[in-house]
């Protein structure tokens, strides 16, 4: 069972143990092999073996969990005794370019099993001849650990038996560079110059604004039929990579290659890329029980262990409600057969006198509001990796008059919310090019505006994130934005409130408004006059997925009667 969350390595990679492997205070050395590519490039690799065993006098074949990070091996020495004493072997590589391994990171991701080299595969072929090696190998690791097994699993070798998979993107372009075409500044900003990885991989993804074969080594999906091994998928609902996660699961789960479709798991908590402080979640949120328990699944697919792994169900998911009303119904684990749960896509309308309600608007109605990029709405919490992030009270950003607030009345029933959630926006500017921001907050009886979810879209891409069109002044669009996926249930006297602007700073870089790709303090800019509007041609909607519990969902053992 999972005990704590670590997280580590300058707040970026998120490592979840099972609770009986406490950390030793042992420190074992580790022998140090340099595995050559095809290339000729040499990446530095720290093997344990169970008891201290060294590889080149080692007596029998061990299955290995191998763990592929740009942050250094370190790690490597607190997590061998705890895997080797549940009878794995243990390697941990520095990927290319990084720490003791040879050749250039650039660019990131890049070299790890979809662009031009095969690192990662190169690894497990390399590890399956080695005579420590029974042949089975397993991949664990979270963040950029996890990115590195996403980008490994296509067309992986067949000792690739399994992989643990926590908070990792799917898709670079649009969950960690491009969310909704917009640069994801604070995060790319921070964390490529902070780690030092080569200039060219910020130069180069911040060259690249439009989806294109530019993105495609950093692209698993396109790979998802040639996915063979089964993964627990680990994300959380105010994690950086929240659809990622998501999307791996449901991908490789239900279209994945032979090995893997149908054997994967899908666990969402709500947690954030590290912790946020202004909601906290009972103790129950932790975990949902063994299904969480790394090498309780990894026995099962590499030593064949018949330990109820795969009667597990395949989802389970934290389902969050008001945590600081003890009589407030949610706040359980939740399991299915699959994602997304069983649910009524239902339009809540936007109108102009401020109210969001399932009534469509009858009237002729718009309303409108100018955005300056040179005062862009601030960032306050939400998905983000070096600021603070998770749900945090929005009020203050509520009442600046480039935003725009719809609020339910108080509720008469708890509402629950559970699946992806996107708005549909009709809009107009004077300007070339925009954006457009849509959160969804829980309004308490207090008058906290406390933020479940969020998203971004850029204007120009509203047909495609291939072939971008400036816009014609004046003219009315219709503009989908994807605020991503969430489970919450709204309790009664609670409100629901939508609110639309167009800037969130720094988590997004700001539209100049100019048809340019990126702005820059001191660059040209115009204020955007953008219209939202409400009527009964154009109703402006966020589309809710209303839980729908006459639905067939398996509990997981503590929800509510």
């Amino acid at each position: 069972m999972i005990r704590r969350n670590l997280f580590l390595l300058f707040c970026l990679c998120l490592l979840i143990t099972r609770g009986d492997l406490a950390w030793s205070q042992e420190k074992p050395e580790p022998t140090r092999f340099m595995v050559e590519m095809q290339d000729d490039i040499r990446l530095a690799t720290d093997v344990y073996l169970p008891g201290g065993e060294l590889p080149s006098e080692a007596k029998q074949k061990y299955p290995v969990i191998l763990i592929r990070s740009p942050y250094g091996k370190k790690i490597g020495s607190k997590l061998a005794v705890n895997f080797t004493e549940s009878g794995y072997a243990l390697a941990i590589q520095d990927v290319r370019g990084r720490f003791d391994s040879e050749g250039n990171d650039a660019l990131v991701f890049y070299h790890e099993g979809r662009g031009e080299h095969r690192d990662g595969h190169e690894t497990l072929e390399w590890i399956t001849d080695q005579n420590w090696c029974d042949g089975n190998i397993v991949t664990w690791g979270g963040s950029a650990l996890g990115v590195t097994q996403t980008m490994m699993a296509p067309g992986a070798p067949e000792a690739l038996k399994a992989q643990y998979i926590l908070v990792a993107f799917s898709d670079m372009y649009s969950q960690a560079a491009y969310q909704g075409g917009v640069w994801r500044k604070s995060m790319l900003d921070g964390w490529l110059p902070g780690h030092k990885f080569d200039p060219r991989s910020y130069k180069e993804f911040n060259a690249h604004p439009k989806y294109g074969p530019f993105w495609h080594a950093t692209n698993a999906e396109r790979g998802v039929k040639e996915v063979n091994a089964p993964a627990v998928f680990w994300g959380g609902w105010y994690d950086i990579f929240n659809q990622g996660t998501i999307n791996s699961f449901v991908n490789i789960h239900n279209q994945g290659g032979a090995g893997a479709r149908g054997k994967c798991r899908l666990l969402m908590g709500p947690w954030a890329h590290g912790t946020f402080d202004e909601l906290t979640y009972p103790e129950n949120a932790a975990s949902p029980g063994p299904v969480a328990d790394a090498v309780r699944f990894f026995n099962h697919h590499a030593k064949g262990e018949q330990n109820g792994v795969n009667e597990d169900q395949p989802v389970h998911y934290y389902v969050m409600g008001d945590p600081e009303d003890e009589s407030a119904p949610g706040n359980f684990w939740r399991s299915a057969e699959n994602w997304p749960p069983p649910a009524d896509e239902t339009p809540w309308y936007l109108h102009e006198s401020g109210q969001l309600n399932i009534v469509a608007p009858t009237g002729d109605a718009s309303l409108a509001y100018a955005y300056d990029p040179k005062n862009p709405v601030p960032t306050i919490g939400g998905q983000n990796l070096l600021i603070p992030k998770g749900p945090r009270d929005q009020r203050e950003v509520e009442k600046r008059d480039d935003v725009l607030v719809f609020t339910s009345e108080k509720l008469t029933e708890p509402t629950e919310v559970s699946g992806r959630v996107k708005a549909k926006l009709y809009f107009s500017t004077d300007c070339p090019d925009t954006d457009f921001t849509v959160k969804l907050c829980d309004v308490y009886p207090d008058g906290r505006s406390m933020l479940v979810t969020d998203g971004i879209m850029r204007a120009r891409y509203l047909h495609s994130f291939e072939s971008p069109e400036l816009l014609v002044p004046g003219q009315v669009y219709e503009l989908e934005v994807d605020l991503w996926s969430t489970s919450l249930i709204f309790n009664k006297g609670h409100q629901i409130r939508v609110s639309v602007s167009s800037s969130n700073d720094p988590r997004f870089e700001p539209n100049p408004n100019t048809g340019a790709d990126h702005f820059e303090p001191g660059d040209p800019s115009k204020v955007a006059n953008n219209r939202i509007y409400l009527s009964k041609e154009y109703p402006s909607q966020i589309l809710l997925p209303i839980y729908n519990e006459t639905e067939s969902v398996k509990p997981s053992g503590d929800e509510p009667n």
